[in-house]
């Protein structure tokens, strides 16, 4: 392995749980903690959600934690890194995937749950795409016109997509807008509005969370330093953490030495 190969992946943690519901329960552990010192520390905490089947259970295995109701959660937001637009009560929303694992169940205002627009209220894709883009602007820090979310979680599909970010398509190289409207998406639904990568690069921590040896190859590539064009996931990137969250049948192709068993 060349110490170039090295210094590219040292930014990026991979921690292996067994199977896919003691990483849930894992990912889910860490996400509480960080949310309990966050709060406790008064301070706001932004978060970005991600939707699929393993964004549902760790957000099932959070609710599920005896841990859950000891958090102030009227001093978190929460945001999605991309949304399906279709009507507000389809099953392919994230928002309602959210809702129904954990959001619902907490003691939180409805202002903090920011959402993006649904094809049932009287708006286009572009405008969807452009709320969105003002909501964020409305908590940026950092001299950006968005927050900087403590911690963004993503999905990872077996084409190394992240959020509505597919490969070899123009959304990825985005760089001048927080919001994308995204068409004719390789994956359905087909209409979707996505965060920009410079808005989850601009998040505290990225924890991407997948599962199964359909995703092996897309972790491996990631890792490897492709290029984020091709390999959307490669260009994922938090400032303070990178972290793959995985499952053993994901990481087969992993080199020992990239697996943090401390994190």
């Amino acid at each position: 392995m060349s110490g170039t190969h090295v210094e590219a992946w040292a930014e990026k943690r991979v921690v292996i749980s067994a199977d896919a519901d003691a990483l849930a329960d894992s990912v889910a552990t860490r996400f509480l903690g960080r949310m309990s010192k966050r709060v406790d520390d008064d301070r706001i905490a932004h978060v970005s959600l991600t939707g699929g089947s393993m964004g549902a259970a760790v957000l099932q295995a959070a609710s599920r934690s005896a841990r859950r109701d000891r958090i102030d959660w009227t001093r978190v937001h929460f945001w999605w890194s991309d949304e399906r637009f279709v009507p507000r009560a389809h099953a392919d929303r994230n928002e309602g995937q959210a809702r129904a694992a954990l959001l619902d169940a907490l003691d939180i205002p409805e202002a903090n749950i920011h959402a993006v627009a649904a094809s049932d209220e009287g708006i286009d894709l572009d405008a969807a795409a452009a709320r969105y883009a003002d909501e964020l602007a409305r908590f940026g820090t950092d001299g950006e016109p968005w927050p900087s979310f403590d911690v963004c979680f993503l999905g990872v599909g077996p084409d190394a997509h992240i959020a509505s970010l597919f490969p070899d398509r123009p959304e990825i190289l985005i760089t001048d807008r927080a919001t994308v409207a995204v068409r004719d998406s390789p994956k359905p639904p087909p209409d979707r509005v996505s965060m920009t990568r410079p808005v989850i690069n601009s998040s505290q921590r990225v924890w991407m969370v997948l599962t199964g040896a359909d995703k092996a190859s897309a972790l491996g590539l990631a890792l490897a330093g492709a290029s984020y064009a091709s390999v959307p996931a490669a260009g994922a990137k938090g400032r303070k953490r990178t972290v793959f969250f995985v499952d053993g049948a994901a990481a087969a192709q992993v080199p020992p030495e990239l697996i943090d068993g401390e994190y």
